[in-house]
């Protein structure tokens, strides 16, 4: 990564800092710009990289998420979003990715402007007792070595200019019974979040699954304060269905307002499977939208 590209991410990430702090002494804890995870849209970028940016901005969103780039090179997606007035904090990565690739994954968000690389998802033998027949405290234990494992691609990171976040799912809720200073229950988030590093390791909190898992993100906020620097906003009805932010049933008002406290600088609306990509984006940001009042 070259000093320039690193002064450029830097500088940005000073002036998310110093929006924060505007919003937060003006008593509003709202982001200055509403992000979406361009997951939501895949299939539309699988047409039409430009096109669906320019659809995304001109819905009103002020920043997006990546998770893959369509066959454009780094230099296409910093000009396509440069086109629209769009930044990209973050781009999704998977842990293979992540280990094998680092470098070249470096290098392309110094070019388009990441400043988060963030681990979606634990595929298959990734997931500490994806095997079965484990042991709860085997268990635990491969969440605590997968803790280490991210706290050493957070200092990666960190040596490269950059920030690491993990994501979470509803699996890493389900509570295990361990054996260790008599029997307690665990759940494999907290092993994730009392073994890493803060200043290596961020979270990005997928507000669906939490809640979807039995969490309660206020619980979590309080809990770890400042871990929380990106989440995705995502709305789930009482019956456990996805749904457009807004058509269901989690507080994001109340969530919001703890958005200091969570370290909240990065929104992300996301849908996994919308039946009309374009109609849930912009029903979702009308509903944020008219948050702030």
């Amino acid at each position: 990564m070259d000093r320039r590209r690193f002064l450029e991410n830097s500088l940005g990430a000073g002036l998310l800092l110093t929006c924060a702090g505007r919003a937060a002494a003006s008593g509003r804890p709202l982001p200055e710009a509403w992000g979406l995870q361009l997951y939501t849209v895949r299939s539309l970028m699988a047409g039409d990289v430009e096109r669906t940016l320019a659809d995304v901005a001109r819905i009103g969103y002020g920043e997006v998420e990546f998770a893959g780039y369509f066959g454009r090179t780094p230099a296409q997606i910093r000009a396509a979003l440069d086109a629209e007035g769009l930044s990209a904090p973050a781009v999704h990565l998977s842990l293979g990715e992540l280990r094998t690739g680092f470098e070249a994954h470096a290098e392309a968000a110094a070019e388009i402007g990441h400043r988060y690389l963030v681990l979606p998802y634990l595929a298959g033998p990734e997931r500490p007792g994806s095997g079965g027949g484990e042991e709860p405290t085997a268990v635990a234990a491969g969440y605590r070595r997968l803790a280490d494992e991210l706290n050493s691609i957070g200092e990666r990171c960190d040596q490269a200019g950059l920030r690491f976040a993990y994501h979470n799912h509803d699996f890493e809720l389900q509570a295990l019974e361990v054996e260790e200073e008599g029997e307690e229950e665990v759940r494999p988030l907290d092993v994730m979040l009392e073994n890493t590093d803060p200043d290596l390791v961020r979270f990005e909190v997928d507000l669906f699954w939490l809640v979807h898992g039995g969490g309660d993100p206020l619980d979590y906020f309080w809990r770890f304060p400042g871990r929380f620097e990106l989440c995705h906003v995502k709305d789930r009805t009482a019956r456990g269905e996805m749904v457009d932010v807004g058509a269901g049933v989690i507080d994001f008002e109340g969530i919001f307002e703890r958005a200091g406290q969570a370290g909240l600088l990065h929104h992300f609306v996301e849908h996994d499977s919308p039946s009309d990509p374009t109609a849930s984006v912009r029903a979702s940001y009308e509903y944020l939208a008219a948050l702030d009042g």
